[in-house]
């Protein structure tokens, strides 16, 4: 049987490292067994095997295979709800503790990419671009909001200054985030896996989980091999499957699409991008974009619900970034794929366990990159005994989508066309 491969994304074609790890074959033990090599796997994973302890990761396909290795490639803090919203909602002692984590996963980020030496063309700086004035006044809300829980690397950009790092028209102005920045999303979870294994730590590829088979010591067999362990990890978000029937029913898979063209002159850089920042705009369907190490423009945006493959993904994704950037017309695209994200109905994460030696956590709803990597530090506190942080998360409620499995796709994408509707408007 052919090995699996990654999809036709420029991030596959531009890997650093290309190796095939093997498939489970044999009946082993460890500490930890953790299904999936994403960002929440390899992030808690690699906290766990810093710590001493003994690690084996299963990846039912390639590590990265899903929206670690197929995003935007930005770092960009809080959650897809903000911490207003989790006050208002859930209280001001929640709201407080994840307020204070909101702005960690970034800072674990470039640990890794320090500590490890990974190289993943890391660069500074991202921009929130308001297209209408309520969007702008909504930056302003939100730069108040995070700066009052700590994080102050922001600075509001009119319409004249947005065009400094922006060279488009389409803004009313923006926040920029000076903490925020872009990098190769397969190569920092390649990064992250090569470091695992340098602590000892294996990876499995090709080597899909059927049964999770639960106890005091948990038992997780492929279909040629299993691992027994003290605890597990269960870290495949939108690409697990119906491994985990409960947890299934608590989320829905989405997808996004994203284009890369061809490399572009050092002159359409800086006419594009002059601080090469990375940028996503602030409508409910949301573009972002940034500018590749080899000079490419990776731009991405739309959400099939149900997380769908869609036909034409450059048919898509073109007339937006056409509108964005006119002068880009005629430039060839090299590169389209899709990816999936895990949704929530609440569009906030989902921590839990279940019996007392197996934990998940899923469903960043489009925040994936830095929640991800925060998640992975959690759970390995929890597992470690240091269970605060984590009581917090899990303490938010899960609720299913309403409809159940057959409506819940039309009954989201109605919610999004009306708020698509409304960020045309302004309104």
């Amino acid at each position: 049987m052919a090995a699996p491969s990654h999809t036709t994304s420029y991030y596959a074609a531009s890997a650093n490292d290309k190796n095939i790890r093997p498939a489970l074959n044999e009946q082993i033990s460890a500490d930890i067994c953790v299904i999936g090599a994403g960002y929440t796997g390899l992030s808690t994973a690699l906290h766990l095997a810093e710590s001493g302890f003994k690690v084996v990761v299963l990846e039912g396909s390639r590590i990265g295979f899903g929206a670690s290795g197929r995003n935007g490639g930005q770092i960009v803090h809080s959650y897809s709800r903000d911490i207003d919203f989790i006050e208002k909602n859930y209280g001001k002692e929640t709201g407080t503790e994840m307020g204070k984590m909101a702005f960690e996963g970034g800072r674990i980020i470039r640990n890794f990419i320090s500590k490890y030496n990974i190289q993943c063309d890391l660069k500074e700086g991202g921009i929130f671009a308001a297209c209408n004035t309520k969007q702008l006044h909504e930056m302003e809300s939100k730069k108040a909001l995070w700066e009052a829980h700590g994080h102050t690397q922001l600075e509001m950009l009119s319409a004249d200054s947005i065009q400094q790092h922006i060279g488009s028209k389409r803004y009313e102005g923006g926040l920029l985030d000076k903490s925020g920045g872009h990098f190769h999303s397969l190569n920092l979870v390649l990064g992250e896996a090569a470091a695992l294994e340098s602590l000892g730590g294996v990876i499995y590829e090709d080597s899909k989980v059927t049964r999770v088979e639960e106890g005091s010591k948990v038992k997780v067999h492929t279909s040629t091999g299993c691992v027994t362990a003290d605890f597990v990890v269960v870290a495949g978000n939108a690409y697990l499957g119906d491994l985990i029937p409960k947890l299934e029913q608590k989320a829905m898979p989405c997808g996004t699409q994203v284009i890369t063209t061809a490399p572009l002159s050092d002159a359409q850089q800086k006419e594009l991008l002059p601080q090469d920042n990375c940028v996503e705009d602030c409508n409910y369907l949301l573009d972002y974009y940034r500018l590749s190490g080899d000079g490419r423009l990776i731009y991405g945006g739309g959400v099939t619900y149900g997380a769908r493959e869609p036909d034409k993904i450059e048919s898509l994704i073109v007339p937006n970034m056409l509108k964005t950037f006119p002068q880009l017309k005629g430039v060839k695209v090299d590169y389209a794929w899709t990816g999936n994200f895990l949704l929530t109905l609440m569009r906030l994460p989902q921590f839990g366990r279940i019996g007392s030696n197996i934990y998940y956590a899923q469903g960043y709803s489009g925040h994936g990159i830095t929640s991800a990597h925060l998640a992975g530090k959690v759970l390995s506190d929890a597992i470690q005994g240091q269970a605060e942080r984590y009581d917090i998360f899990a303490g938010l409620p899960q609720y299913p989508f309403p409809g159940g499995r057959a409506l819940r796709i039309p009954y989201t994408a109605m919610g999004a066309w009306y708020y698509t509707l409304r960020d045309k408007f302004g309104i």
